[in-house]
């Protein structure tokens, strides 16, 4: 029995694709070898069908594209901005920051609180998450 891999890299699928293709195998054929390997979850016969015709069309990168993405609000100096109205009050919400930064989403709210800052929720208050022997004392 066949070893599945799960989760492959999207550039290792094109690669296996596009090295089956150089061999002249049927586009309907690496779909099913993509499948027995990889799991049925891991490209459409359409998409198959798609990168086969690039490769004739000679393409060589198996690699996204780059592209522009939609730019990111968070800056060094929201994440300041942020941090001081959290010292100000600790007894905040995130909904009484959204209403101060309603460019935002909650969740990125959320996050920049969380991840960046290093705050928790512990009962009412927001701390950061590596207290100090002091703080732990208090």
């Amino acid at each position: 029995m066949l070893k599945t891999i799960v989760d492959p890299a999207d550039y290792e699928v094109r690669s296996v694709i596009r090295f089956l293709n150089a061999k002249k195998v049927k586009p309907v054929e690496i779909h099913r070898q993509l499948v027995e390997i990889y799991g049925e979850n891991v490209m459409t016969d359409g998409m198959v069908r798609k990168w086969v015709r690039q490769f004739n069309d000679g393409r060589t990168n198996v690699h996204d594209e780059v592209r522009s993405g939609r730019p990111s609000v968070v800056n060094d100096g929201l994440v300041a901005k942020l941090n001081e109205k959290i010292r100000g009050n600790r007894r905040f919400t995130i909904g009484i920051f959204f209403d101060g930064f309603p460019q935002i989403s909650k969740t990125v709210l959320h996050e920049i609180v969380t991840n960046r800052l290093n705050y928790r929720k512990l009962c009412s208050r927001w701390v950061p998450k590596m207290l100090t022997d002091v703080h732990e004392a208090k």
